[in-house]
Order: structure tokens, then sequence, then C-alpha cells
């Protein structure tokens, strides 16, 4: 689909969310009030997650203008032609296919595109991670030294980075006892060094994380990495100091996830020990491709095709439910709402869970990586702001830190709420004598109640009568009055199992597509990544010395760089 986006903002509906904004007066106590049926009306079922949109600062008018909006921009066809594999990344001329990697097994019919068969090409794929997975997790695959693996460490950036570990964090109670799973990504040696730190070399694999087994973070890594197990092997007296040592070494404690086999076996790791996935798989929409094989190992395949299950429950959702059902098209028309109507420039999400708590720097890639755009995809300029800026603690951490912000300041912050009824770890309070402490006993309860306390008051707000009839005295009202009117979002399942896992991923995926529809810009491409890492490489040598390139700098790159090599010790 190379035809050019539809300019949303010539479009009759944009023409009446115009009008609509500039009539509105948003009063959230008010509609609650006169509408006893709100709350059930805008509250929605995808898959396990019960979405309830009620208080965001929108009335079925608004909504039936955003659906008559989505129409307008195509946003039918463009979901339809994302699943079918047409090449809706257009600047990269590749079909965008990651739902494929989570199609049931035996769909008919199999999806085709450019004469292979793709539904073979993932099962088969899938199949190996399964099968090398099962080996480190019975112990058929060994270190070196014969050890079986107990430490996996990951060594990617970017999306070969942020969805595992997330993954990682956010499933860690269906962790298999004996494992665990370690990440290096950041280029700064700290990371390399704190990640490998106490590690036993004999029992450590390594997963090379590259598509192209050629960037610079990972691959400098990925040495770093080699280094320490050869020099820690041979401290520990498990291999001899020579190449054909070390080498055998590599082949039992590394292996890739990559398609450039050639780069993988001059690195010392059997191609047989490399799996691959496909350039219709952006990386920040690759967890659930042969990246996820660190999850496989650590939850093991029946949990990673949990995981996939999930995925494919909220794929389906999206493209067959009705767009005035269809959560993630309304939250992403939502944000829509809120970024180009009401000028807001950041999206909080704010899990109650622990176990989520990188989740807001996973979407912060997925979201800003994917909609940070200011030509659309045809190449001509954008019609109006896109992209948000997304960021979240969980809560109550956040409770204590940014909170005051949302509820009291001067900019429209939307927050989406993320919670689940059945904890990990389900804990009683009690006092030094063992009674359970009340009110509050169930600790989950008195988690949750802050959740929905949260969403209430960012709702409702509290009037200046409301705060001098606690007997406040009148000097200090207008600093306890909260305004009200701050939207938010409640999402809630039923527990954060690996299916419902991927069932908010795929959400905030979606989610993500459907606003770049709507601005017309190309959500999977990702150029803007690509300058500085160029001119790193140019810059280089004049870090390590070499003046006549750092008199071919500007004058502040030159001061900054003289400046560490002066201070470097």
């Amino acid at each position: 689909m190379t035809t050019s986006p539809v300019d949303a903002t010539t479009t009759s509906a944009w023409a009446g969310l115009q009008r609509h904004r500039d009539e509105l007066r948003a009063d959230l106590r008010g509609w609650f009030a006169a509408d006893p049926g709100r709350a059930e009306r805008h509250s929605h079922a995808a898959g396990d997650l019960f979405v309830d949109l009620s208080k965001n600062l929108a009335t079925d008018e608004t909504y039936d203008l955003l659906v008559s909006l989505a129409r307008e921009v195509r946003l039918p066809e463009r979901v339809e032609a994302m699943f079918t594999g047409e090449r809706i990344n257009v600047t990269e001329d590749r079909a965008v296919l990651h739902t494929a990697l989570r199609r049931a097994p035996g769909t008919q019919p199999p999806l085709v595109v450019d004469g292979q068969d793709v539904d073979a090409d993932v099962a088969r794929e899938l199949d190996r991670l399964s099968a090398f997975a099962d080996k480190v997790r019975s112990g058929e695959w060994t270190g070196v030294t014969g050890k079986p693996v107990t430490t996996i460490v990951n060594i990617g950036i970017g999306g070969s980075d942020l969805g595992p570990v997330m993954v990682y964090e956010a499933l860690a109670p269906y962790l298999r006892d004996g494992l665990e799973a370690r990440f290096v990504s950041n280029i700064d040696p700290t990371d390399v060094a704190q990640t490998t730190a106490g590690l036993d070399p004999e029992t450590t694999l390594f997963i090379v994380a590259s598509k192209t087994f050629g960037t610079l973070e990972t691959l400098t890594n990925a040495r770093l990495a080699r280094a320490w197990l050869w020099d820690a092997l041979v401290a520990a007296g498990a291999i001899e100091d020579t190449d054909s040592a070390r080498q055998a070494a590599v082949g039992q404690h590394f292996v890739a996830v990559s398609t450039a086999l050639d780069k993988v076996a001059a690195f010392g790791i059997d191609p047989d020990n490399a799996f691959g996935f496909w350039d219709w798989v952006g990386g920040r929409y690759s967890v659930d491709s042969a990246i996820g094989l660190s999850l496989a190992i650590a939850f093991g395949p029946e949990r990673f095709r949990e995981l996939l299950a999930g995925f494919r429950t909220m794929d389906e959702h999206f493209r067959t439910a009705p767009l005035e059902q269809n959560v993630p098209v309304l939250m992403g028309l939502l944000n829509v709402w809120y970024t180009n109507f009401h000028d807001a420039h950041t999206h909080a999400v704010l899990p109650y869970a622990q176990q989520l708590h990188r989740f807001p720097a996973y979407l912060q890639q997925l979201t800003m990586e994917s909609n940070g755009k200011s030509v659309r995809w045809d190449g001509s300029d954008v019609t109006t702001q896109t992209g948000e800026v997304f960021w979240g603690e969980p809560g109550t951490n956040g409770q204590h830190a940014f909170y005051q912000l949302i509820h009291q300041g001067t900019r429209t912050i939307p927050a989406d709420f993320l919670a689940f009824a059945t904890p990990a770890y389900p804990l009683t309070d009690h006092d030094g004598d063992g009674k359970a402490v009340q009110p509050g006993a169930d600790v989950h309860e008195l988690f949750l109640a802050n959740f929905f306390a949260q969403t209430k008051a960012l709702a409702f707000g509290k009037t200046a009568d409301e705060v001098r009839a606690e007997g406040t005295d009148e000097s200090i009202v207008p600093a306890r009055v909260f305004s009200g009117n701050r939207p938010t979002t409640s999402v809630i399942a039923p527990a954060l199992t690996p299916s419902v896992l991927g069932q908010l991923i795929a959400l905030y995926e979606h989610i993500t597509f459907v606003q770049g529809v709507v601005w017309g810009i190309d959500s999977f491409d990702q150029w803007g990544v690509e300058l500085g890492k160029k001119l790193a490489l140019e810059i280089a040598p004049a870090v390590s010395g070499d003046d006549a390139t750092l008199d071919a700098q500007d004058s502040s790159t030159r001061a900054l760089i003289a400046y560490y090599r002066s201070h470097r010790s």
C-alpha cells in the first residue's frame, strides 16, 4: 500500500472534532452524576483485559467523531494491509508481519507473502528455538566442562534487550528453579562488568542477539563477554590456555540470534546454534521472535507459546472487533484526541504491579521510535503534531514522586493505570504479635485500593467547599483543591500470566499503529537513530588521539573531546 496517506486534518471528522473541542466543557463529576450507565457503556473487554475508558475527557459524541476519523483515514484498510503482508513499511520496502509470529498453528489459508510460506517459516524457527530451550533446561546442553547451564546472559540493545528484560521481570514467578537470566545492553563497560560479576563461567550461556551481527554495542559487548569467559575459564583451570580450547569454549557457551551466519561463524559460534528472524520483524516488535530465546529457556517453551497465544488473542480482537468496541482502536484514537486537540505532550503508564516496572521503558521504544516522525510515509511533511513522550513508574512509588504534577499541575497528562486482581505473591501484614494489622491486612488489597483511589481522585478532584468542610484554614484552601477532569484509562486483568502479558504488549503495539495511521506516518522505520551512530564512528579516532580528526570537528565537539583527553586517567 504505497498510496499517499489521507491528511487527517482535511477530513470532516477532524473539523468536527475541532468544533467539538471548542464547545466541550469537561465535567467528569457532572457526566457521571447525570449518566448512571457511563461506566458500563465505556468499558470494554479485550481477551482477558477489562478496560475502563469512562474517566476520559470524552462524550458519546467524541467517540462517534473519533471513529468517523478512523474510517476517513482508512484505518480498517491499513489494518488488513498489515496483517496480509503488504509492504506498509515503505521507506524500507518491507512488509510488517510481527503478527505472523503468533498466528495459530494450522491457520487456513496459510499466510504466503512474495511466494514464501510465512507460517511454515515461523513454525520451523519456533520449533528449533523450543528444542534448544529444552536441551538447556534439561541439562542436555552443557558448558565446555560438562556442567549444565544455570545463567543465561542476553547481549543485545534496543528491541533485542528491552523486550526480553521487560518480559523476564514481568514473568519472574514462572522462572524455573536453578536458572536465572541477566541482560547486557549498554556499551558502557560498567554494564558487562557488573553483569558478569560473580558468575560461574562453566555454567554461563551467552546469547548474542543481533539480526545483522553488526550492531556496534552488541558486538563490542559480545567480544568483552568472550574475553571474560576465556580468562575466567583459564584462571579456574577449566580449560587450557590455547586457541583451540578457547574456540571450543565459545562453541559451548555462545549462541546467536542472527541471520548473518558468516559473521556468526567468524565469531566462533556454530551456525547451527544461530536462530533467525526476518526483515519484516522490526526490532521493537521482536520479543515474540527468536529474540525471546532467553525467555523460552528461562520459562520453558510452553510458557513462551502461552505468551504468543496472548499476543494472538489481542491481534484477533484488533482485526475483527467493530471500531466502536475495539480497544486498541479506541485507546489509540483517545491518544490522538489528547495530543492534537488538548495539546498533551506526554503520556503516563502507571502499572500497579512491581513485575511491570520495566514496562514503561519498553513502551518508550515501542511508541516513540515508531511515531517520533515529522514526515509522512509518502515523504511529505506531517500536518499535525505526532508522537507522545511515554513515561511512568510502578504505583505506589510514583505517588510519592510525580503524581503531584498529574493531580495539580497545569498540563494535561493522560495516564493509563494497569492492575491485576490476583497477586503473584499474596502476603498479609502482621504486627509484632503475629496478628493481622487492620485495616488492609491483605497487602494486595491495600495496594489496589490506591489504584482505585488515584483514578477516582484524578477524575473527580476535590472542590474548595469540600476542603473547607474538613476544617481547613482558609489561607491554604486553594493549595488543597484538586481540579479533577484529569483523564485516565484503567486496564485490569485476573492475573499477570504469560497470556495476559502477551495481550498487554499487543494492545500497545496496535495502539501505536492506530496513531501512526491517523498521522499518516510510517510507524515501522527508525531512521532517526542512524545519524548519531554514524557520527560516533567518525568521531571515535579523535577521542583516541587523532588530532586531524579532532581538528575537523565543530568548536563545541573539539572542546568536549579535548576536556576528555586531558582528564582521562
